[in-house]
């Protein structure tokens, strides 16, 4: 059983991340999932991007720090959802007892000599996807490897960004179901 901290994409905390979280706590796992957004739930992209800005990077990571921070005693599995899962990322890479970290459709940026020795990460990603293209993901799997990460990488040919969300139009159920197994075996692994 692993203790997950699960952070909702732009769009809020949607019924699809409480969803994810059933799923997870199915399968024996504790799951937490804060709301960054105070109750926010958009449902269009622009919406979320102008939230997301109005609240700020900063302040996004501020609020999740706050509520990994009564959790992090025991070790932490960081996981979100495409901005959720940038956020999940930071955290993750500041915590030196994170067990592991799971990615559903982001990534972002690493600091210069950032250091994640040995710690499992699974990315499971649109391909193509606007927001994750190509060549950033070949500098993020790269970037990983050289902090010492022990990274996979899942691509889903032909399906939208937040293929897992059963509510938006990207929503592709076989990628989902696909994406979910291998996420549970990841989870179970750790």
């Amino acid at each position: 059983m692993a203790r997950v901290l699960l952070l909702h994409s732009m769009y809020g905390l949607r019924p699809a991340v409480h969803q994810a979280a059933d799923r997870l706590r199915a399968a024996g796992h504790e799951v937490h999932v804060p709301d960054l957004y105070d109750g926010r739930v958009v449902d269009t992209p622009e919406e979320g991007i102008a939230i997301k800005d109005e609240i700020g990077r900063d302040e996004l990571l501020k609020r999740a720090v706050a509520a990994a921070a009564p959790l992090s005693e025991e070790r932490l599995v960081y996981a979100g959802f495409s901005l959720g899962a940038a956020i999940a990322q930071n955290l993750a890479l500041g915590d030196e007892r994170s067990l592991g970290l799971l990615l559903m459709h982001g990534t972002s940026d690493l600091a210069d000599g950032v250091s994640a020795d040995d710690l499992p990460v699974q990315l499971h990603v649109a391909d193509p996807d606007t927001y994750e293209p190509a060549d950033w993901l070949n500098h993020w799997y790269l970037t990983m490897r050289r902090a010492r990460a022990d990274v996979e990488v899942f691509r889903y040919p032909g399906v939208g960004h937040l293929f897992t969300d059963p509510d938006l139009p990207d929503h592709d159920a076989e990628a989902a179901e696909r994406a979910w197994a291998i996420a549970l075996d990841f989870l179970a692994g750790l």
